[in-house]
């Protein structure tokens, strides 16, 4: 065999002994640990977040050279999700656009978005209402019900003020839905001092974040899983909300911190000045 080959006997019997070159060898350590690290991220990461992940243990390789070996393994982000439109009729109360695409802020409660969403079960519509601090993206507040009404967005909105308990008024931005224009969520909002924010009417620019979150959820999420009832849809948003996506998914605007950590960072440097 090693005349046919045309290589030297003992070049052949050691290539026996180790026939993967260090390099390949390494390629399948780093492999391992993209699929664990992809697969942890409920197979949504793409490899610009999985090479975040392996920088964080320490493992040293270019990005290209992590697009390569998922490519290889067929391993992908999710990708492709398009909410449709829905139209409504003319709003009863409107306030003015004081967020006017201003999506940077620069501490902690001081502009939360809100809206709704839609997620299909076997049951029906279940409703998803949200609240997000622009600070950090992180999902402060949200409610899920069978039915889409005042009581919806008010709850979320009870959840956000509960957790963050913020001590100066709050800029809260919507767009100009009937659970939002409202006069009863006008005053709700007068009465725990959060400042009315409006897009304007048949602009979904003007709360571009908050309909990224939902692009989210549903790409990463829903997408991928088949609801027969509200309950089951219930528990998996929740855990896609408050066990994946404010602790630990990595979020290109945090630096590639999750909502949670990056907040943490925020108040540490405050701490130490």
């Amino acid at each position: 065999m090693c005349r046919v080959l045309q290589v030297h006997p003992s070049g052949y019997y050691a290539w026996c002994k180790e026939p993967l070159s260090a390099r390949s060898r390494e390629n399948q350590s780093i492999t391992s640990q993209i699929k664990q690290s992809w697969l942890e991220s409920g197979a949504v990461y793409g490899y610009r977040k999985i090479h975040d992940d392996l920088r964080d243990l320490g493992i040293v390789c270019g990005e290209q050279r992590v697009y390569r070996l998922m490519k290889a393994q067929g391993l992908k982000s999710q990708t492709g999700y398009r909410k449709p439109r829905h139209y409504g009729t003319k709003a009863s109360v409107t306030a003015p656009n004081h967020l006017a695409q201003q999506f940077n802020v620069l501490e902690p409660n001081e502009t939360w978005v809100t809206d709704i969403t839609y997620i299909r079960t076997h049951e029906g519509w279940l409703y998803l209402a949200v609240v997000l601090d622009l600070f950090s993206r992180q999902i402060v507040g949200w409610s899920m019900q069978s039915r889409i009404d005042k009581e919806l967005v008010v709850s979320a909105l009870l959840m956000a003020l509960w957790k963050r308990k913020p001590r100066q008024m709050v800029t809260i931005h919507s767009d100009q839905g009937s659970q939002f224009s409202s006069y009863e969520w006008q005053a709700f909002l007068k009465e725990h001092n959060l400042r009315p924010s409006m897009s304007r009417r048949g602009n979904c620019h003007d709360n571009a974040v908050v309909e990224s979150f939902f692009q989210l959820l549903k790409r990463e999420r829903v997408k991928r899983k088949t609801y027969n009832t509200r309950s089951q849809a219930r528990e998996d948003i929740f855990n896609y909300i408050e066990l994946f996506y404010n602790p630990v998914r990595r979020h290109s605007y945090n630096n590639g911190l999750s909502p949670v950590v990056f907040e943490k960072q925020y108040q540490a440097r405050l701490a130490s000045v």
